[in-house]
């Protein structure tokens, strides 16, 4: 998963652009993490705890995207698709769909709220 932070310096904003298909990771990074000390704090204290259990599932419910860790496997997704709503199988839903949820490695999310910590706190 390639990313590039960017920062507004006239509003003070902070932006994460991620590669094609992961680019709700960086909706999730500015909607529900920002730049706040500690939502980073709580999100590196669940990885910690997903690398010290690898069998339990971990969850972070978000207003409008969650992350999940199960095992060495994370994923972020819009709550829309927690729901469940069934939908014909040629749905135009499915390409929202595509947008609406990413996975990656651990290990690489682990990198990615590390870099997203230093970026945010200069």
């Amino acid at each position: 998963m390639d990313y590039e932070f960017k920062k507004n310096t006239l509003d003070g904003s902070y932006y994460c652009h991620c590669s094609m298909d992961h680019e709700i990771v960086g909706r999730w990074l500015q909607e529900e993490i920002g730049k706040q000390q500690e939502n980073i704090a709580q999100v590196t204290a669940l990885i910690d705890s997903a690398i010290a259990s690898p069998a339990k599932e971990f969850t972070l419910l978000g207003r409008e995207i969650s992350l999940m860790i199960c095992g060495d496997e994370v994923t972020v997704q819009d709550n829309a698709l927690l729901h469940g709503y069934e939908q014909d199988e040629d749905s135009e839903f499915e390409l929202y769909e595509c947008e609406s949820v990413a996975s990656c490695g651990l290990e690489d999310f682990q990198q990615l709220i590390a870099q997203w910590q230093l970026f945010v706190s200069r």
